[in-house]
């Protein structure tokens, strides 16, 4: 006969077991990473990253990657779709590769950000002999196969370890092709809108869809949308507000001006130089740190209107060409607006295996001809990264400092 005294013990044991239950589930809500700032980087690699990589990264201070496949050799012709050209389900050999690299970024303590380059008709330019792949923005049809395929790969990668948000595009650009001059004026911005609404063009409603058929297979994942124009960060302008879903961040890039920190400013005799001139939405304009912080608050101006969290907002992207006489003072200024604002951010690019150009712990120098030799070879990358005052701006933010 059991006494009162049993009785009790199995009611703490049940008790015991429901909290060890409950407890797991509220812990791992995935959206929680994102209550306070993240800073990590880009991975961008011609090869997936092996384990000493992604170490290498988290004992510089980032707790997050955004991590791109596109560049991997596929199963097929494109990364995980098979064919953008005819999208038939995810390719199996590819899939398992991802898993495998996600599985590195758990284990170096890290969380990844999905973010594809390509989607069923959009394949990544640089995938597709240099030309713009605009078939996706033409008809609202070519979005089914995008949408097809983000509900596989939710469903593929459900319950995996180490994922913290899927980038649903990097850098759409819907308007390059629409009509829409880059970086105009916001009420210009507004009125392509109004008459692009409801079509092929309709990055806000496009990124509706994909979050839909995502929910259909996990409610709980946190989903980034880049702005358009390619990310832009005034590109938010003609968006009417948030997508409506509670588990979205908002991401835009940094990269202006783009006549001084990409590489078309190696070839010009001078080179510009930061601070300084340069041309940007047509007209030339002095760009320096205040420029630059003017410039980074209009998304977030954009999210403080439509009650959009710091939380919530992302600097997916930043950079500048490393050879750049003045890249670190240009990074502090972009990291000091970032810092500032609270926004979770991500550099690019961390030991980029096929592009040198924004790898700053290889400093101002030219890199040997062992890099470039391993890639004709299709070899690991076998240039030793060390300190340089580029990269140091960066890793004193990721190491919590300012």
């Amino acid at each position: 006969m059991k006494t009162m005294h049993d009785t009790m013990n199995q009611l703490l044991v049940l008790l015991l077991l429901l909290v060890a239950t409950v407890a797991p589930a509220i812990a791992a809500d995935p959206m929680q990473f994102w209550d306070s700032p993240r800073h990590g980087a880009n991975s961008f690699n011609r090869l997936p990253p092996d384990q000493a990589y992604f170490d290498a990264l988290r004992a510089h201070g980032a707790d997050w990657v955004r991590l791109s496949y596109d560049k991997w050799h596929a199963q097929d012709r494109d990364f995980l779709l098979g064919d953008a050209d005819r999208y038939d389900g995810i390719a199996a050999g590819d899939l398992a590769i991802l898993k495998e690299v996600l599985g590195r970024i758990e284990k170096a303590g890290l969380k990844a950000v999905i973010a594809p380059l390509s989607l069923p008709y959009a394949r990544w330019s640089q995938n597709n002999g240099g030309k713009f792949d605009d078939r996706i923005w033409q008809e609202r049809q070519h979005w089914r196969d995008a949408v097809r395929f983000w509900r596989d790969l939710a469903q593929a990668l459900r319950g995996q370890p180490g994922i913290a948000a899927y980038n649903l595009i990097n850098e759409p650009a819907p308007e390059k092709m629409g009509g829409l001059p880059e970086h105009a004026a916001p009420e210009r911005m507004r009125q392509w809108y109004a008459g692009q609404k409801g079509s092929g063009r309709d990055l806000p409603a496009f990124y509706a869809e994909v979050i839909r058929a995502i929910r259909e297979v996990d409610p709980d994942i946190p989903i980034m949308v880049d702005a358009g124009w390619y990310a832009a960060a005034d590109a938010f302008a003609y968006w009417p507000g948030p997508l409506g879903d509670a588990r979205t961040l908002y991401s835009f890039h940094m990269y202006e001006p783009y006549e001084t920190t990409s590489g078309t400013n190696l070839r010009r005799k001078p080179p510009l130089r930061y601070p300084g001139d340069s041309r940007f939405g047509g007209a030339a304009q002095y760009w320096d740190a205040r420029r630059v912080a003017a410039y980074l608050e209009q998304p977030l101006a954009w999210a403080r209107t439509h009650g959009i969290p710091m939380s919530r907002m992302v600097a997916g992207e930043f950079g500048c060409i490393r050879t750049l006489d003045s890249c670190e003072r240009y990074l502090d200024d972009v990291l000091t607006v970032l810092q500032q604002a609270g926004v979770h951010w991500a550099f690019y690019a961390f030991r980029e295996d096929n592009w040198d150009a924004m790898d700053y712990e290889l400093g101002k120098g030219k890199v040997p001809w062992a890099y470039w030799d391993a890639q004709e070879k299709g070899l690991s990358d076998p240039v030793k990264r060390k300190a340089t005052p580029e990269f140091d701006v960066i890793r004193r933010r990721l190491q919590g400092g300012s």
